[in-house]
């Protein structure tokens, strides 16, 4: 009985031990003093946002967000993958406070988000098959193409087709990543794809689509890549944006930038702010 006894009562003791350290671990957290966010990426969007050999995100939006919150005390920064456009809609409920993965800028996403100063600059590219009779952007009418809900390219095609009704774009909605809407382009399933061309000629070389020529496109603005925020996230717009301007100063938005773009892609001076 006394044997029984003992043990019950180091079992008791061991049980407060471990509720005695979560208790001190829990107000550690509530104590820290910093502000919990979030960010979401699609992470699969190389080489903005993917996952590395150990299953971590990382890719160029990644990492400038991991430089812009390193030694911060006031943010505590939790990356999360999540679908395109539940980038959105997590940032209208507040499940998300920050968004990044290539996001360019449109009116429409201005009228609903903060932006941040730009963090690099990527301009469209055109990719077609070899071989292929289009040869500009004047050639796409009567033609097939895959594009995502919401994101720029589904917009200016959509744009393009309310302007030309007599012989519009085939538009096929998909939820597919970039790499196998290339690869679709690649294999003819697809006449063409309108891109950003950091992230086209990444999956372009590291998947060795062999059969893709890639156009440039001309752009009457610069078309920049951004983190954006929820609309009540006005501190941490500010926050954000003063550590961008800190970064591309001191030549680590540079130093990222050759890393992960393989090149100087960082937006004009006058635009960071």
């Amino acid at each position: 009985m006394k044997k029984l006894l003992t043990l019950g009562l180091l079992a008791a003791s061991a049980l407060t031990l471990v509720a005695c350290g979560s208790k001190t671990s829990d107000s550690a957290s509530e104590t820290s003093g910093k502000e919990k966010i979030t960010l979401a990426t699609v992470g699969t969007t190389r080489p903005f946002s993917y996952e590395d050999d150990k299953g971590n995100l990382t890719g160029y939006d990644i990492e400038v967000a991991k430089a812009v919150f390193e030694g911060s005390d006031k943010y505590e920064v939790t990356y999360q993958k999540t679908e395109w456009s539940s980038i959105f809609t997590g940032l209208d409920s507040d499940k998300f406070q920050i968004g990044a993965n290539n996001i360019s800028y449109t009116a429409e996403r201005a009228n609903k988000y903060l932006y941040s100063n730009p963090i690099a600059s990527n301009p469209s590219v055109l990719v077609v098959q070899k071989g292929s009779d289009i040869k500009s952007y004047d050639d796409i009418a009567g033609r097939t193409t895959q594009v995502v809900q919401g994101t720029t390219s589904a917009a200016q095609l959509e744009t393009y087709n309310e302007e030309n009704k007599d012989k519009p774009v085939e538009l096929s909605y998909t939820n597919e990543n970039i790499t196998t809407i290339l690869r679709n382009v690649n294999e003819g399933k697809f006449d063409f794809k309108i891109f950003d061309k950091i992230a086209v000629n990444s999956i372009v070389k590291s998947q060795g689509l062999d059969n893709v020529e890639v156009i440039e496109l001309p752009s009457d603005q610069q078309p920049y890549v951004y983190m954006i925020f929820g609309q009540d996230q006005t501190d941490l717009q500010t926050f954000v944006n003063k550590r961008i301007k800190e970064l591309y100063d001191n030549g680590t938005l540079e130093k990222i930038s050759q890393e992960y773009l393989e090149g100087s892609y960082l937006p004009a001076s006058a635009d960071v702010k």
